[in-house]
């Protein structure tokens, strides 16, 4: 509509922090269904969190009404970073023409989407830490202990440099790159085939909310994995010692001191999982392949609202 990227980028960061305000609770839910009992075969461990519906009950008796909005601070600067910078390489790929060739649109939405989630990633490794922590009692998956939003960043950057901020972006741009394709695929035909059908006028934000719900289907069962696996990633303990190890090998490189001044080439070790596809492979043997669609729930009340919102938001303040 005549907008510059550079303004779409102010509007989307705008939009999906709005969007995140209303929709941050099932996050926190999401986050504590996916991370109960990691590594552990069905039935051999306690559920604390049964359902979206239990689980939204069990974070309140945990964590009080607060609870509910757990990593709120670093979900708005994530949904800004990573919005903002999806909408700007979005719009820069439609003034391109690039969206006007078949498969375009799905093609630039997964760029777009990946850059994004590279840009958030270090929010979303807080973000996921923050909405992890909780009571003894009630704890699921790794407890990082951090005391609020900074602090949590300057942690990890003392413990690991700079390197250690992105741990867990193998899992977020992939997640990132598919849930935006298959959005951008299934949305626009499925808000069609709702208003096709007459169940809502066209044009109408119940179509759209409509065809979201419908799309989120879609959306759910392709990104779930992918997001269990990016929370899992993300979560997992580092070594205690802060071990570290160099992101590639070089001849003479061995026998040096990398504690000082190399953050640069240093990734921190993860106790639990070496990568991407391990992260699958012990997941599936250990928990099944259900164990990639825990919180499958949430995750699909969470797409239809989160989508609707964030397209209603940017829309009018595009208008504005």
């Amino acid at each position: 509509g005549g907008v510059p990227p550079a303004t779409d980028l102010v509007l989307g960061a705008a939009a999906g922090c709005l969007a995140c305000v209303l929709t941050n609770p099932l996050e926190v839910v999401k986050t504590r269904l996916q991370l109960q009992g990691e590594l552990q075969p069905p039935g051999t461990y306690p559920r604390h969190y049964r359902g979206v519906l239990r689980a939204v009950g069990a974070v309140c008796r945990a964590d009080g009404l607060r609870g509910l909005q757990k990593g709120l601070a670093a979900g708005l600067l994530y949904q800004g970073l990573m919005n903002g910078v999806r909408f700007y390489c979005y719009s820069h790929a439609e003034d391109a023409g690039w969206t006007a060739y078949p498969g375009g649109t799905v093609a630039a939405g997964a760029v777009a989407g990946a850059v994004g989630a590279f840009v958030g990633s270090p929010a979303y490794l807080v973000k996921t830490h923050l909405q992890a922590q909780t009571q003894a009692a009630m704890a699921v998956g790794h407890q990082h202990n951090h005391e609020s939003i900074s602090s949590a960043f300057e942690n990890i950057y003392r413990q690991h440099g700079v390197v250690g901020l992105w741990r867990g972006v193998t899992g977020a741009v992939p997640r990132v790159a598919v849930g935006s394709a298959a959005q951008l695929a299934t949305f626009t035909s499925a808000k069609d085939w709702v208003c096709e059908r007459q169940w809502f006028g066209e044009g109408s934000w119940a179509a759209v909310l409509a065809g979201g719900m419908v799309s989120g289907v879609a959306v759910a069962v392709t990104m779930t994995p992918f997001d269990v696996i990016s929370t899992r990633l993300y979560n997992q303990p580092v070594d205690a010692d802060g071990t570290v190890r160099p992101l590639y090998r070089s001849k003479g490189w061995e026998g040096h001191d990398f504690s000082q001044g190399r953050s640069r080439l240093l990734s921190p070790q993860g106790k639990l999982y070496r990568g991407f596809l391990d992260c699958i492979l012990q997941i599936s043997s250990k928990e099944g392949l259900l164990g990639l669609y825990k919180g499958i729930g949430a995750v699909y009340l969470r797409l239809g609202p989160h989508t609707v919102l964030s397209l209603f938001f940017w829309d009018e303040l595009r208008k504005m």
